[in-house]
């Protein structure tokens, strides 16, 4: 528990930050002027901290809950703009082969899993959508995996050094079916 109570203290600690950069007139737009704005330079630093903070669970994420759960959440951050397409289903599935914590599990199983999820979506996109929040929701029991589920989405979601809108609402609706406040990440 105390591992989780540091990881919330660093995570303040950058929202805090992103706050007082946002005060202090830093209302840039990623892709406006040189690149990331105050908000999308803050968002790539949290999601830093929490791909350093997941890979210190590793040791402790290995049950079937997280892993359906990680890839269901892939899936809708993925999908979070209501479509997928094959780049990015591509690009989404290199993520997860290449993240430290997932290779506790066979890639095969992460490959069938997420791409089952992204095939719901993409052939009824609200169907989808709810079978892939039921899944995550089934990570709630343990607080841990419960919370890595959502750094897991962050750290796809980051990817790219932006986190969209689009992307942010899907992290925000799993935290609800997680049981977990957004105000921890920063949403």
């Amino acid at each position: 528990m105390a591992m989780w109570d540091r990881i919330k203290d660093q995570a303040k600690g950058l929202q805090q930050q992103a706050q007082g950069a946002r005060g202090a007139g830093g209302h840039g737009q990623p892709g406006a002027g040189s690149g990331a704005g105050a908000r999308g330079g803050s968002k790539a630093q949290l999601v830093g901290v929490l791909k350093t903070q997941l890979a210190s669970l590793k040791t402790e994420l290995k049950s079937g809950a997280y892993r359906d759960a990680s890839m269901a959440m892939c899936a809708l951050v993925a999908a979070a703009d209501g479509s997928v397409d094959p780049v990015e289903r591509q690009h989404v599935e290199s993520l997860i082969l290449q993240n430290d914590v997932l290779r506790n599990f066979p890639p095969d199983q992460l490959r069938q899993r997420f791409n089952k999820h992204v095939d719901q979506l993409t052939y009824n996109f609200q169907q989808g959508r709810t079978e892939a929040l039921q899944e995550i929701a089934k990570a709630a029991k343990k607080p841990v995996e419960a919370k890595a589920v959502v750094q897991t989405g962050f750290v796809v979601a980051g990817a790219d050094g932006y986190i969209a809108p689009a992307e942010e609402q899907v992290l925000r609706e799993a935290c609800a079916a997680l049981g977990v406040s957004p105000q921890e990440f920063g949403l």
